[in-house]
């Protein structure tokens, strides 16, 4: 049976997801159905240029509508909660940009209803699906790199998009591009840091624009990492064990080619496209988590064991630890969800 997506506005991130699914191969009995955005003339152009066949022009007329099964929320981060339960609420799976929600509370909330309606729900950490981090769990499961003691990351860029330093927008680096480092030491370590410790600094609009975070782990295990939304910084990763390293190379949150101890390199070719990409040629592997969706949904699971309900909400734990030891905080904060 096809899954049949829905996306969630027609922005850049959008476009690449788009462009992503229709160039992929091997992507199975997927489509993309419709998109919808509030402008519909966007939606409009969107569909033209990614060759989808129905428009709609508000949120909720797609999430009532009987054309998709799953939806891609691809809005600002203060829109993915409510949009998120529009269409779970109308009976249709959900894979959410990351972060999954402004807050803790908030992911919390929308897991819990998932599960109540019996839906497939995921946040979009499309690293997890990577071959470059598959290959990794593979040299950390046969013990090539020993046991892993130290994760060392960095993400940085000069952003120039209100989106990183509004809070109307849901900003600060730690939800924009933060979110990848985080992962990367959960993906590495397995459980939750005893301790996070974070230095940084916020903008005049009282979010968060750099920070360094330390997580520390049972037994002196570490993760340092480095995020900033205003210096072009290395967007790479090391994972040290105690045989060994292995390095991600740029963009370190999909690479295409990583360096084991020895020196050697190993690549992880990418499928191509006519249209460019927004954000870089590996949006390509946006779809690759798809695969697994649709794979999950055929077998009646509500989530993937690859990015699981737990790890989102541990995820979104740590950046509110973050957060709030650097003083950022957003009106959603105060607010208890059902």
């Amino acid at each position: 049976m096809t899954l049949r997506w829905g996306i969630v506005s027609a922005g850049l991130i959008s476009g690449d997801f788009a462009n992503a699914m229709n160039t992929f191969p091997d992507k199975g009995d997927q489509v993309i159905a419709a998109v919808a955005a509030r402008d519909i003339s966007k939606a409009e152009e969107f569909a033209k240029t990614y060759n989808i066949a129905k428009v709609f022009g508000s949120y909720e007329a797609l999430a009532k509508s009987k054309d998709i099964d799953i939806a891609y929320i691809g809005t600002l981060n203060p829109y993915h909660y409510e949009l998120s339960k529009l269409f779970l609420e109308n009976g249709k799976h959900v894979l959410c940009e990351k972060p999954l929600c402004l807050n803790a509370k908030q992911s919390e909330s929308l897991i819990k209803l998932a599960k109540k309606k019996n839906l497939f729900l995921m946040e979009a950490i499309w690293s997890r699906f990577s071959p470059a981090y598959l290959d990794l769990e593979k040299e950390l499961e046969s013990g090539k790199l020993g046991e892993p003691r130290l994760v060392e990351g960095n993400f940085g860029f000069v952003c120039e998009s209100d989106r990183m330093f509004k809070k109307v927008y849901g900003g600060g680096a730690i939800l924009d591009i933060g979110i990848y480092l985080l992962q990367l030491s959960q993906y590495v370590f397995k459980e939750e840091p005893q301790k996070v410790t974070t230095i940084g600094s916020l903008c005049e609009d009282g979010v968060d624009v750099s920070e360094t975070v330390i997580l520390e782990y049972s037994g002196g295990r570490r993760a340092v990492l480095n995020v900033d939304s205003t210096l072009d910084i290395s967007i790479k990763a090391t994972v040290y064990g105690t045989k060994g390293r292995y390095v991600l190379h740029e963009p370190f949150h999909f690479p295409l080619e990583t360096t084991v101890s020895d020196g050697s390199k190993k690549s992880f070719p990418i499928h191509t496209s006519s249209i460019p990409y927004n954000f870089g040629a590996n949006s390509a592997g946006l779809v690759y988590q798809t695969v697994n969706i649709a794979k999950c949904i055929r077998e009646g699971k509500i989530e993937s064991p690859r990015m699981s309900h737990k790890e989102s909400l541990l995820l979104a734990k740590l950046m509110d630890t973050v957060r709030k030891q650097l003083g950022a905080h957003f009106d959603a904060d105060d607010i208890e969800y059902p």
